[in-house]
């Protein structure tokens, strides 16, 4: 059960394979430049499918966690993350409210009830609606870049924030500005990557995904 509750926290970070080293990067010399760009990308994004990989690194197990599954987005606040290994889970948010189907087991989250999963979820929504940026007070962000990926690290300023997050670090794909990989580092050391991989932009996806079957 707790693994499980884990996954639910994991998950609702929501949002990548090799990790890049610190001589590969180099400081990004405009970043308003990048969010500007950021912000008209993620406006032309109406639906992003993706499959993903996570990896959660706990202080104390001696291996990692990893999990397999498929991610979708649809404008406006619906996200559903499917779970198939090494077992199958549904998450659903759809509109401020969070679904979670563990088996034949149904639980309904308000957001708007659990500061942490709303904070969490703003940061999900804030990757692929543009307004990531926006909150200047929550966090002091740096932006760099490499070969492949913009990439912004992002340490929280807010002491509810600090308590259960120490950084985050996002990936953006140089090709269309989408979130390729997120890296979270919790305040006791533990660690959680998610690699997201064959994406799908802007074609279809019914209404009925974002309801509990």
């Amino acid at each position: 059960m707790k693994h499980k509750q884990g996954i639910i926290l994991i998950a609702s970070w929501l949002l990548f394979s090799n990790v890049f080293s610190q001589s590969s990067t180099t400081e990004l010399k405009n970043p308003s430049g990048f969010k500007l760009r950021f912000t008209e990308a993620t406006a032309k994004t109406q639906t992003i499918e993706a499959r993903f990989t996570q990896e959660k690194n706990l202080s104390v197990l001696s291996e990692k966690i990893v999990s397999k599954g498929n991610f979708l987005f649809k404008k406006e606040q619906k996200l559903r993350w499917e779970y198939f290994t090494p077992f199958h889970y549904l998450i659903i948010l759809n509109n401020g409210n969070m679904f979670v189907k563990d088996e034949d087991k149904t639980n309904q989250i308000d957001l708007r009830n659990n500061k942490m999963f709303a904070e969490i979820n703003n940061i999900i929504m804030g990757c692929v609606q543009g307004n990531l940026f926006n909150d200047v007070k929550k966090f002091n962000s740096t932006f760099f870049e490499n070969g492949k990926s913009y990439i912004v690290k992002m340490k929280p300023m807010a002491s509810n924030l600090k308590e259960y997050l120490k950084e985050i670090t996002l990936f953006f794909d140089k090709s269309d500005l989408s979130v390729s990989r997120l890296e979270m580092e919790e305040p006791s050391g533990d660690n959680t990557i998610i690699d997201f991989f064959a994406k799908k932009l802007n074609f279809p996806i019914p209404d009925e995904k974002f309801l509990l079957p």
